[in-house]
């Protein structure tokens, strides 16, 4: 009887669809990211903004989908290395996408793309309404 559960419930565990995930490979978030993703035999592609960069068009196309303050890193060492008029400048978001395309680590991480749609961070509530049926 406990199996038939367990089995039901892995039963309607449907992938939606493959994922793309960016972000680094070492951040805390990100791996709980991977681990949730494998743990639910969700398939993903990664990006890694050290070795491949972010594009501003792509930036701009998540800005459609997600607001600056969702997106942009405000509480990380990166940010906090910043000027004050770096910072007052990210308030224009033309001036924030270029400063995320330059410095990666302001943009919150993952970042997981899946149909038309984003999650920024990890949350798996978020994860399981959005990537499993």
């Amino acid at each position: 009887r406990k199996n038939r559960k367990n089995y039901k419930q892995q039963a309607t565990n449907i992938i939606v669809t493959m994922v793309k995930i960016y972000g680094i490979p070492n951040c805390d978030s990100t791996k709980k990211a991977f681990a949730w993703l494998s743990q639910n035999k969700v398939k993903f592609e990664f990006h890694d903004y050290k070795k491949e960069g972010i594009t501003k068009e792509k930036i701009t196309d998540w800005l459609q989908k997600q607001p600056i303050e969702i997106l942009l890193n405000r509480k990380g060492t990166t940010w906090k290395g910043l000027t004050g008029v770096a910072q007052k400048k990210a308030n224009n978001e033309n001036e924030a996408v270029k400063l995320m395309a330059e410095n990666t680590s302001l943009i919150k991480r993952p970042i997981v793309e899946f149909k038309e749609s984003i999650l920024v961070g990890f949350d798996t509530d978020s994860y399981k309404s959005n990537l499993l049926k």
